[in-house]
């Protein structure tokens, strides 16, 4: 194993998406574009599917170095109410544009933190959107993302009333060492009560977040950090590897040195001792990254083969259309990605003069298409099927080789009509992903745009 991490561990996408979003083109992308692509998928499967929304909550009250995500550290909680109104205003602008009112499938607030948002504010939110949907699909899920220092039973009742009944809460580590270098002070106490009022409520699929590979982290710490996870035993785990991104532009990955992070080789040691402690207890892999106990959706949806991921991650639901609100939120029809404006005020100000705040995208070509349908199912079952005449002969010379690459080292097995991932595979889907990855190839360029796969 440790010679295959020294080969793989290399810098490489998550694979939300395809293409990702360095490779995107703004040149085949405009507004017109988007919308039109909007309303035609709309059109073609919002009956039968409903749509899919993600809402970006960027506040937070504290920076966790260790994040990489798009975030504003305030504790003017101030912020709340004007960023809601634009929110909603950017939601009339799209249900303005369908031909009908939209059904939610799936609603997912992600942050950020959402518990920066005060309950009545996020009530207020949710009133707004309700008001132009019709109502939710058959089998809806909506989940929200929770800081258990600042989630309170008040959050969790008001998003309950609205149909949620997924929470996650973010861990991260319980070993105060790791704590103090990632800035996120977090008492196990605090994770066992909110859990506690989730469970009360009723919610019904809670999960946890951890993350291995974070700095001063040992196994003994992870050991400890699952052996508390396991008393509380979440629905769901998380378990993410650390991307080290530090160059990214607003992004606080500097509380620590490079050499306070594990080694390739350490990092997935710290892996396979979560991974075996979870197993050993009920819990089953799910793609990558996540863990589910057999009663949760998610594991049900890989067991029907229904696990579908998109920009909000794993998830049961099938949706064609994804529209994202807020800052830096990214929407998609299958056909083409839309991403708002990064920075708060450029997004409050465009939603203010009436405008969809786009600040780039990119219109998917038939060959992406094909291409994304294969990662798809690498990362969400674990197999792929192609007819041969589906690749041209000089694109099956350049895949082929890197194929028997793979297959020599025992992570797959394929021939002319697809593949599957074996067992040992399991911990490198990204790399065996990138093999069709053909947008990575041409620009040959990795440093700098992605972390490590391992």
């Amino acid at each position: 194993m440790s010679t295959l991490i020294q080969k793989y561990n290399v810098p490489g996408p998550r694979y939300t998406s395809y293409p990702t979003v360095p490779f995107w083109e703004p040149d085949s992308f405009s507004e017109t574009a988007w919308i039109d692509q909007l309303q035609q998928r709309f059109s073609a499967s919002h009956g039968e599917k409903g749509i899919s929304l993600y809402i970006h909550l960027p506040y937070c009250e504290s920076l966790c170095t260790f994040c990489g995500c798009n975030k504003r550290i305030t504790k003017n909680h101030a912020v709340e109410q004007p960023y809601i109104d634009a929110v909603l205003a950017e939601w009339n602008l799209y249900c303005d544009l369908l031909p009908e009112k939209p059904r939610i499938a799936e609603l997912h607030l992600g942050g950020g933190t959402p518990s920066f948002f005060q309950p009545e504010n996020l009530k207020r939110l949710l009133d707004g959107l309700f008001v132009s949907a019709i109502r939710p699909t058959d089998g809806f899920e909506y989940g929200w993302e929770g800081h258990p220092n600042n989630t309170t039973r008040a959050h969790l009742q008001v998003l309950y009333d609205y149909g949620f009944r997924r929470v996650s809460f973010g861990v991260q580590d319980y070993d105060p060492v790791v704590q103090r270098a990632i800035h996120r002070i977090q008492p196990f106490a605090n994770v066992q009560q909110v859990t506690a009022w989730a469970r009360e409520i009723g919610y019904t699929s809670i999960s946890h977040d951890l993350v291995f590979g974070l700095p001063f982290q040992r196994i003994e710490s992870i050991r400890q950090t699952v052996e508390q996870t396991l008393q509380l035993r979440p629905d769901r785990i998380s378990f993410y590897s650390y991307a080290h991104v530090p160059w990214l532009k607003g992004n606080g990955q500097r509380g620590f040195r490079d050499e306070d992070l594990p080694s390739g080789d350490q990092k997935r040691a710290l892996y396979e001792t979560g991974r075996a402690m979870l197993e050993a207890n009920g819990y089953s892999e799910i793609g990558m990254d996540h863990f589910a106990l057999p009663h949760d959706s998610l594991y049900r949806a890989q067991q029907t083969g229904t696990l579908h991921r998109n920009f909000m991650g794993y998830t049961t639901q099938q949706t064609e259309v994804l529209i994202g609100l807020g800052v830096s939120a990214i929407g998609d029809t299958g056909t083409a990605f839309a991403q708002n404006e990064k920075e708060i005020n450029a997004y409050l100000h465009r939603v203010q003069a009436g405008q969809l705040p786009l600040l780039r995208g990119h219109q998917l070509s038939g060959q992406d298409r094909f291409i994304r349908r294969q990662i798809l199912n690498i990362i969400c079952r674990s197999e792929t099927r192609w007819q041969p005449d589906d690749w041209s002969e000089e694109e099956w010379e350049q895949l082929e080789p890197k194929l028997n690459d793979l297959s020599a080292d025992g992570l797959i097995t394929f021939d002319d009509g697809g593949l599957r991932v074996l067992p040992l595979g399991q911990p490198f889907l990204r790399n065996i992903c990138m093999a069709f990855d053909v947008r990575l190839q041409r620009a040959n360029a990795t440093r700098n745009l992605f972390s490590q796969t391992v």
